[in-house]
C-alpha cells in the first residue's frame, strides 16, 4: 500500500482534533474585554497544544515520505500515535481549566511522554536509520517525564517545559539568512 491513504486518513483525525479542542472555547457572556480574562488560561492552553498537533501533523508529513510502503506493523503504529494525540483535547480543556493543580498538569504531560513515545515507535518502524529529530525525541521524552514530576511541585514550571519542548519544534534545525 502507498503511504497516500495512510496520510489522508491520519491528517482527517488531526484535523478532527484540532476542531474539537476549538469547540471547547466558549464565548464569554459579556461584552467587555474583562469578559475574556477568565478565558486566557483556556486560550493560551489551547494554543500550546494545537501548535503541538501542528508539530505532529508537519513531522509525520515528512515520515511518512521515508517509507516506500505501508504494511501492518507502520499501520498499527500509527493508530497508536494517533491513539494518544486523540486525548490531547481532553487533557487540553482540563488543563485549562485548572492549570494550577498537580493532577490536571501531569496529565497532560503524561498524554505528551505517550505521543511522543508513539511517535518514536513510529519512526522506528517506518526508518532504521538514526534521524536527526533522535535526538530532539529523546529529549521531548526526559522534558515530558521531568515535567510530570515537576506538576506536583509547582504546576507552572511544567507548562513552562511543555511550552519549551513545543517551542524546540517548531524552531527548525537550520535557519539560513541571506
Amino acid at each position: 500500500m502507498s503511504t497516500t491513504r495512510l496520510e489522508a486518513f491520519s491528517d482527517g483525525v488531526l484535523a478532527i482534533i484540532i476542531t474539537i479542542m476549538v469547540l471547547e472555547l466558549k464565548i464569554p457572556h459579556g461584552s467587555a474585554l474583562i469578559d475574556l480574562q477568565p478565558l486566557i488560561p483556556i486560550f493560551l492552553t489551547y494554543a500550546l497544544s494545537f501548535q503541538i498537533i501542528g508539530i505532529y501533523w508537519n513531522n509525520h508529513h515528512h515520515l511518512l515520505h521515508a517509507a516506500k510502503e505501508i504494511n501492518s506493523k507502520i499501520m498499527w503504529a500509527n493508530l497508536n500515535l494517533l491513539f494518544w494525540l486523540s486525548l490531547i483535547p481532553f487533557a487540553t480543556g482540563w488543563l485549562g481549566e485548572n492549570y494550577t493543580q498537580s493532577w490536571p498538569t501531569a496529565m497532560y504531560g503524561i498524554l505528551l511522554l505517550l505521543a511522543a513515545g508513539a511517535y518514536q515507535i513510529l519512526q522506528k518502524t517506518i526508518t532504521k536509520e538514526k534521524s536527526d529529530n533522535e535526538t530532539k525525541g529523546k529529549l521531548s521524552l526526559i522534558c515530558y517525564m521531568l515535567a510530570v514530576f515537576l506538576a506536583f511541585v509547582n504546576p507552572i514550571f511544567s507548562d513552562l517545559l511543555y511550552a519549551s519542548v513545543a517551542l524546540m519544534w517548531f524552531i527548525p534545525k537550520h535557519i539560513k539568512i541571506s
